[in-house]
């Protein structure tokens, strides 16, 4: 009988691919080294041959973004991720410390649920996939449903790429019906060993109480600050770089520039001429209406997109050269919209008087996406210090949020899952890898002979203040109560004798 209700499809399909996905991860996880590899640079070829269609896809489908930036970002998730990660150890042991005796054997975790965004439909999938498979997982996608086609098309691409070069059936799968039902059925599936939720708040609670171990990221709201020594037109060059790359789809994007009032006139004229326009309080207020509802939750109709094209819905008119819309806020938090999280081409512009009041600013405004990403510019190596104890996962220094959280312009880690920490309700701070996805067993050999273990051990006292077990045995004596006549007294005396006479043999 065919199955025609929604949901029940979608609860079907989810079932048939986690089933297939855990036969797969057991039969990954027996491959070697050389296998692994040939499978990772087959889905890189695949996925670097395919990255502007990808894009472009990914464009059509969800309206967020640019093509060239969305093919970079392919890019990025595969070719630039696979030279970072080839020479990684995933299989066998991959640490020793002889002078512990220890050693580290690294196991796949199996079967691997991934939770894809909107934002960044394709581009996660590759980074998923690849991280997977590079620790021997299987790995099956939940899509958002308004970028299914795209992100199936990519899933689809990456498992075929990886069977042609080896892999078993089934190792990267996708739903190709996500419904709530679907979902839930892969958080909550058997064979699933591990989730990997990239996307809003809701899905990634989802995540965490789904009672299986994941990895969940949270929302952004990235300040930059450009402290006096910085370099103004370098600084603000590379904010604009970062804010307009895909639109500000990254989350590690900048939310809101500070400045000091010392070289505030410096950085505003360095915005202007570079394609920032500098809205009045009443166009402020017009795009806010826009981008935000219920609250401060942003409107997906205006996330990653041109900024003419929120200047026109707004009905407001700014020169032709402009990139990104600025609006001046006076606070944090409730009745300045612009000091939340805005995954489009908007930056709220704050001016203070001195590092400390930038200090504090960057906390408050860290409120509303804590343990995610700062930036700052500047050229005094103590400011850079002081910043470091801020509430934020990654601090980056002279470079733009986008490119550089997610290890594209630094030295961190490649990744499209940025770890939020404890601060922000991750299970992890630290950009997501391969590593990520592993279960490291811990090889131990005894070094202490367990048979004389408390005698061999120059530091226990059985009683505090002894320093050796003869004064002890002495002390136990001579504390005794003068009621030495006490058969039971007396008896609990010998035994506390032989058992210290023992031990001193």
């Amino acid at each position: 009988m065919e199955i025609v209700d929604k949901d029940l499809r979608s609860v079907q399909e989810a079932r048939d691919l986690t089933r297939k996905g855990k036969v797969a991860a057991t039969q990954i996880a027996t491959f070697t080294e050389e296998q692994i590899d040939r499978i990772l640079q087959n889905m890189k070829a695949a996925a670097s041959k395919h990255a502007v269609d990808l894009a472009k896809r990914a464009v059509e489908e969800t309206k967020f973004g640019k093509v060239m930036d969305k093919a970079y970002k392919n890019h990025a998730a595969s070719t630039l991720l696979y030279e970072e990660i080839k020479d990684q150890k995933t299989i066998g042991i991959i640490d020793e410390n002889q002078a512990n005796g220890t050693f580290d054997v690294a196991e796949p975790v199996g079967l691997v649920l991934g939770i894809i965004p909107s934002t960044n439909p394709t581009s996660t999938v590759i980074f998923k996939a690849m991280i997977a498979l590079k620790s021997r997982n299987a790995i099956v996608f939940s899509p958002h449903p308004s970028a299914l086609d795209c992100t199936k098309k990519a899933a689809d691409l990456l498992n075929r790429a990886a069977v042609e070069a080896g892999a078993p059936e089934g190792i990267i799968s996708c739903l190709s019906l996500p419904t709530m039902a679907g979902t839930n059925e892969l958080l909550h599936a058997k064979e699933v060993s591990l989730i990997i939720a990239t996307g809003g708040p809701g899905m990634v609670k989802a995540a965490y109480s789904s009672g299986k171990p994941a990895l969940g990221v949270g929302a952004g709201n990235s300040p930059a600050y450009i402290e006096k020594t910085a370099d103004v037109k370098s600084a603000v060059a590379k904010i604009m770089a970062s804010k307009t790359f895909d639109n500000g789809t990254i989350c590690a994007s900048e939310q809101s520039i500070i400045c000091e009032r010392s070289n505030s006139e410096a950085v505003i004229r360095e915005l202007k001429a570079q394609g920032g326009y500098f809205m009045s309080k009443e166009e402020t207020d017009q795009v806010c209406q826009l981008l935000f509802k219920n609250g401060y939750a942003m409107n997906a109709q205006f996330v990653g997109r041109d900024a003419h094209v929120i200047a026109e819905a707004a009905g407001i008119h700014i020169p032709e050269n402009t990139k990104v819309l600025i609006g001046e806020q006076g606070g944090v938090g409730a009745g300045y919209p612009l000091s939340f999280e805005k995954l489009t081409t908007v930056l709220a512009f704050y001016v203070v008087d001195d590092w400390e009041e930038a200090c504090q600013l960057s906390i408050d405004l860290l409120q509303n996406g804590i343990g995610h990403t700062m930036s700052i510019h500047t050229n005094d190596r103590d400011i850079v210090l002081k910043f470091a104890a801020k509430p934020a996962s990654r601090i980056l220094v002279n470079t733009g949020g986008s490119q550089g959280g997610t290890g594209i312009s630094t030295g961190l880690p490649i990744s499209f899952t940025l770890g939020c920490g404890t601060f922000g309700g991750s299970s992890v701070s630290e950009n997501v890898g391969p590593k990520h996805l592993l279960n490291i067993k811990k090889v131990a050999y005894g070094l202490k002979d367990v048979t004389t273990l408390v005698k061999d051990d120059p530091t226990f006292n059985m009683e505090t203040g002894c320093s050796t077990e003869s004064e002890l045995g002495q002390k136990t004596v001579s504390q005794q109560p003068k009621v030495q006549s006490d058969p039971e007294i007396e008896d609990l005396a010998n035994m506390v004798r032989q058992v210290l006479a023992a031990m001193n043999q």
